[in-house]
């Protein structure tokens, strides 16, 4: 049995093959397929559909993050692999080979997973309230194998106004060590690399085309040590990344027309879910609407159906139809137009923000913001000097804050965005796999799992 190996690269479209050769020839040696995706079309429901063959109705990954109802609080970017239902593709191919070996290398809901090599970003949290980058591994030995041959995980690449190259490069070079060392049977490798200037410029931009040959550049030697191993390559990815001009502020409407509440501290405004009657988590092109009462539903999709920017409000029947209908989904669901995404932003004057709004900080916010990739537009001078006080503080042991993201000048800025299903095949997902045997046309997001299962050389089975 040939080891497999799914590299999982964010953002890829048949329109940016053409700036990446290393992957083009995948291809061309196998095959290339239109990959369908999930709505959401975001990292954590594709994942989730991919490695389970089960829509979000069914795994319950209904985005990047929901209102946890029983807590009482919305969470982003959670880790804990229990969050995901369904069989998992590894835990399909161990009824047939139960000593199958896994490794994930920072695809999403790794942390506790069941495979046999893990390695997910996981920053160090000192009581101090510093933040400093490291990663989580499991074994706990493979830590210091990696980091003592790569150097540490470059955290602060990974996401912020420094996201770039150093991290993908990190991810694949990890992916290359494991692989020589353990020799799994499925690698999963994700690459994020893609994700950051696609969003920033758009994907039409000169800076994309620039992302997407160096990111080319480094997947070249992943790529050459699956083929030294004789391993089938899969490449793939969530979603496409398409212009945007447009933020769109749902929860800024749901407060001014009474729905959304808020309580202040030190002249800070956050967001109360216990006592507002409807509010929103923003999630790129995608909006879970939770509103506490049954009897206002039909109220709020109305007042929603009415804000520009919004395309389509889904309610209990129109979750149905997109597989999205799980109890962690708001009751209603708005999807953007193309042109526009929605912010998760509620106060109604800057002055009163809390303070996590200008930073990076993904897992206080209570929706996402694609504005943590820039320096603040307003004033980019300011906000670097901004951060080199703080990493001078941060270097003497102090505490300090990286208060470097813009607001509205932020939200502004954004030229790329994700979520809706693709309007056109060049601009949405795609698959490439080495094996020509397995060629198709088209793959669906829940038929990938199969076609693994088929390349790992698993006979297929009910419920694979």
């Amino acid at each position: 049995m040939a080891p497999l190996v799914v590299i999982n690269v964010v953002g890829l479209t048949p329109r940016l093959l053409a700036h990446m050769p290393r992957l083009r020839a995948v291809a061309e040696t196998g095959f290339e397929a239109e990959l369908g995706t999930v709505l959401p079309a975001v990292t954590c429901s594709a994942q989730a559909t991919f490695l389970t063959g089960a829509p979000p109705s069914e795994h319950g990954i209904v985005g990047n993050g929901w209102y946890f109802r029983d807590l009482g609080e919305v969470f982003l970017w959670r880790q804990h692999h229990a969050l995901m239902g369904g069989e998992k593709v590894w835990q399909a191919a161990r009824k047939e080979q139960p000593d199958y070996t896994v490794a994930n290398i920072c695809w999403w809901y790794a942390m506790g997973a069941d495979v046999n090599w893990t390695v997910t970003p996981r920053p160090i949290y000192y009581a101090d309230g510093r933040k400093e980058p490291d990663c989580y591994t499991d074994p706990p030995e493979l830590h210091d194998e990696l980091t003592s041959k790569l150097g540490g995980f470059p955290l602060f690449t990974y996401w912020g106004p420094g996201a770039g190259l150093p991290s993908s490069r990190w991810i694949c070079q990890a992916a290359q060590q494991v692989m020589a060392t353990h020799d799994p049977d499925l690698t999963l490798v994700y690459v994020p690399h893609l994700d950051y200037d696609l969003q920033r410029f758009g994907p039409g931009s000169a800076e994309a085309a620039a992302a997407a040959a160096k990111l080319d550049g480094v997947l070249g030697p992943l790529l050459d040590a699956a083929r030294a191993r004789d391993a089938t390559v899969v490449v793939l990815s969530e979603y496409g990344i398409t212009d945007v001009s447009r933020p769109v502020d749902v929860n800024r409407l749901l407060r001014r027309e009474g729905w959304l509440r808020v309580y202040t501290q030190d002249g800070m405004e956050y967001l109360d879910p216990w006592t507002s009657k409807a509010f929103a988590v923003a999630d790129h092109q995608i909006a879970h609407v939770y509103v506490k009462d049954p009897a206002d539903v039909a109220e709020v999709a109305k007042l929603c159906a009415a804000l520009p920017g919004v395309a389509e409000v889904l309610d209990a029947d129109g979750k149905a139809r997109y597989g999205l209908d799980h109890e962690r989904a708001g009751e209603l669901v708005l999807v953007a137009e193309p042109d526009a995404w929605f912010t998760y932003y509620y106060w109604l004057d800057d002055a009163l923000a809390p303070d996590f709004a200008r930073l990076v900080e993904i897992h206080r916010k209570p929706g996402y913001d694609p504005a943590e990739l820039f320096f603040d537009p307003e004033a980019p001078g300011a906000a670097k000097r901004r951060a080199g006080v703080a990493l001078a503080r941060k270097k003497l042991g102090m505490r300090y804050l990286m208060s470097v993201v813009g607001l509205d000048a932020g939200a502004r800025a954004v030229r790329g965005s994700h979520g809706r299903l693709p309007t056109d095949p060049a601009d949405g997902p795609v698959l490439l796999c080495s094996a020509p045997g397995a060629a198709r046309d088209k793959v669906a997001a829940t038929e990938v799992k199969g076609l693994l299962l088929e390349l790992a050389g698993i006979g297929a089975r009910e419920g694979s």
